[in-house]
Order: C-alpha cells, then structure tokens, then sequence
C-alpha cells in the first residue's frame, strides 16, 4: 500500500462547498481497475479522477473518470477539477496558455478563462427519444408529456436523456420518483429558461441513476450537451451562464461560450482538502 497525492476539489462555484466536489488521485500509477472503481465506490462522490503519465504525445497528462457505478470517457466537472489539481501541484503544459487532457473519448483542450477553466466540449449527436419512454421518464419525474417541450438524446459521456421545459420554475419545482427513474436506466437531464434579465439563463437538474447518485449538484458534460442542443435550435446567445444545484442547497455557475466553432465550458475550482491517502 502507498501513499498517494490526494485532494478534493469543488468544481463550478466561486463560495466554498457550493459546487460539485471531485476526488483526484494524482499518483495513479500502478493501480488496477479493482482498485480505483473500489476507491471511487468508497468516496460515494458523483465522480473520483485519477491522474496518469500519458500516451499521447500532444497530451499533458491522462485522466481515467470512475463513477460509483463504473468508469466514464468523459465528464465536465472532473476534467475542470483534475486540471486545477494538476496545474496547483506544479503541473506544466506542453503549450503556453492551455492544458491537453487525454481521456476516453481522446484529447480534450483546457484553457483558463479569467479566474475560472473551461475544457472545449467534444461534439454531441443527438437522436429522437422514443415515446414510450419518454411517456415513463415523464411519469417518473411527475410530469406529463404535454409538460415537455423537447426531449433529446445526447449522448456526451454519458448518455443524456435531456428534456426542455417550460420555464426554471418547472426545473425547480420536479420531485421526482426516483425508485422509477432508477429503474428505467438512463441518466436524465433538465432543462428551463429563466425569466428575461435573471442572472442564469436557464436552470438544469440532473437525475444520475447510472452513475449511482440520485441528483447531481453541477454537471458539467450535461451542461455542454444542452447547450450545443440549444444553440443548435436557436434558442441561446454565444455567451450565457448556466444555473446548477439551487434545490440542493448548491450555487454552481457553469459560464458557456461559443468561440467560431468550439463551446467552451466553464466554472471555478477550489481546493477543499490536500493531503495524502494510503491506497
């Protein structure tokens, strides 16, 4: 047994504790797969990263993503969360001014952005969900389907079942059977737009059953979903902030940008506990 570089990060608010906490295990090497899916079943967190030399030349480091329920090739608040670690450990880039990631779904590009980072959102092809289980998702989440105004996949590490509804208030107001969602196995995403002038412009909830956490305070692969689901129908300007966590209690702020081509995704990180685990 080793001792290991450890902190616990929370990713995607300014004030302490109002975000999404991470785990990152930054001396990965020589653990096996038991090992880390045990670790980041015993941390009970939505997601626990552990840092690795990379493979990939243009990369800086390589990221392996554990859920309680088992491993993911990409998610948004662990690739922001293990970057800060990384640089705040003394990390050094390849390139002036940007972070490569190599994780599952490849290389993805951090930048800083002001006080905060932001990961370039891999791209995202969504699919039509069949009605039946939208009629069950709806059910599950109280609703009836004349209440959703859209419904996607969009599949972005996970597989996002997303629906749009009528405002944030909606958003807010869900209480969801969440035995029924658990059982019908996909991970679900929630949408609603703000009143014109509030400070986000929309509010997102995000039932997690897959990953083995009922609600997700700030989820940063959903968000990059969504918005490239809504910019594509029209519906959002290239800039924006995104509401996440307010029923838990958390203040996550998730800052989008369309850059040309790219959706940067970003929020705050800061680090809560920096120590060392034997592991």
């Amino acid at each position: 047994m080793n001792s290991r570089r450890f902190k616990q990060v929370d990713v995607f608010a300014f004030e302490a504790l109002k975000g999404n906490p991470l785990a990152v295990v930054l001396e990965g090497l020589g653990l096996s797969d038991a090992q880390m899916q045990d670790f980041a079943r015993w941390t009970n967190l939505s997601e626990t990263t552990f840092l690795l030399p990379p493979t990939d030349p243009e990369a800086d480091y390589r990221l392996r993503i554990f859920t309680p329920g088992g491993e993911l090739p990409f998610a948004g608040h662990p690739t922001l969360g293990s970057c800060h670690a990384w640089l705040e450990a003394g990390g050094v880039p390849k390139a002036s001014g940007q972070v490569v990631q190599q994780c599952g779904v490849g290389l993805v590009t951090i930048r800083q952005d002001g006080p905060r980072l932001a990961f370039a959102a891999p791209p995202v092809v969504s699919a039509e969900v069949e009605p039946s289980l939208l009629e069950a998702v709806a059910q599950g989440l109280g609703l009836t389907v004349a209440d959703v105004l859209a419904a996607r996949w969009l599949p972005l590490g996970p597989k996002w079942l997303c629906l749009r509804l009528a405002s944030a208030g909606k958003v807010l107001s869900l209480e969801p059977d969440h035995g029924a969602l658990s059982a019908l196995g996909v991970d679900i995403g929630v949408v609603g737009f703000h009143p014109e002038g509030s400070e986000a412009l929309y509010e997102v909830r995000a039932f997690t059953p897959l990953v083995g956490v009922v609600e997700d305070p700030v989820t940063g692969s959903l968000n990059a979903a969504l918005a490239h689901w809504l910019a594509a129908d029209g519906l959002v300007p290239t800039s924006y902030v995104a509401a996440q966590g307010t029923r838990l209690g958390r203040a996550g702020r998730v800052y989008i940008t369309r850059d040309g081509e790219t959706l940067w995704v970003g929020g705050a990180s800061r680090t809560c506990i920096d120590g060392r685990l034997s592991l």
